[in-house]
């Protein structure tokens, strides 16, 4: 078997339609010669922000969570603070924002501990998880779109949760996991 060169693209692209568009997402139809050679066609659904996730810690380990109802599945989530960052603009300065909108902290340390690509089959959505510290209250302000609880609980338990399946976000659970190796080996 010879080797591959990763840096170039075996897919050849011969059109691109974008098929749907609005403030968040591009839906591209794109017909394309596939690697083996035959002709196909590809969606692509390009996203206009980046995915950012936020886990607050206190100084005795609880976080905070955020349910609300996830229309596209159908069902109720819960999941750690996120939201859209625009691109071009520092993802920190996103992380703040979403944090405090939805859960009402400040957060004087902040540490970038994942970067991820969503769903790359079909997407571009790239994430950035952050863990924020030394935390402060203030009101929250959720965005108008958004119905929201809030709850907090300890670290532990959510770790717990993520690994008996009851959060599923992407976010949520590769953060949460990133996170227990990170707090692990640092004992």
């Amino acid at each position: 078997m010879k080797p591959i060169d990763e840096h170039k693209n075996p897919w050849q692209q011969k059109s691109d339609t974008i098929a749907y568009q609005n403030n968040w997402i591009e839906v591209h139809h794109q017909e394309v010669i596939t690697p083996g050679g035959s002709e196909g066609i590809y969606g692509i659904v390009h996203f206009k922000n980046l995915a950012i996730g936020i886990i607050p810690l206190d100084e005795n380990n609880h976080t905070w969570v955020v349910g609300q109802y996830r229309y596209p599945l159908k069902k109720y989530s819960w999941e750690i603070p996120e939201g859209g960052g625009i691109i071009g603009i520092d993802p920190l300065e996103s992380a703040k924002r979403e944090l405090l909108e939805e859960c009402g902290i400040e957060a004087r340390n902040w540490e970038k501990i994942l970067e991820m690509d969503l769903s790359n089959s079909a997407t571009d959505e790239h994430a950035i998880i952050f863990v924020a510290r030394g935390l402060t209250y203030v009101n929250s302000a959720p965005e108008e779109t958004e119905e929201l609880q809030v709850k907090k609980i300890p670290f532990e338990e959510l770790f717990q949760q993520v690994m008996i399946g009851n959060y599923q976000d992407a976010l949520t659970v590769a953060g949460v996991l990133k996170l227990k190796l990170m707090l692990t080996a640092s004992l």
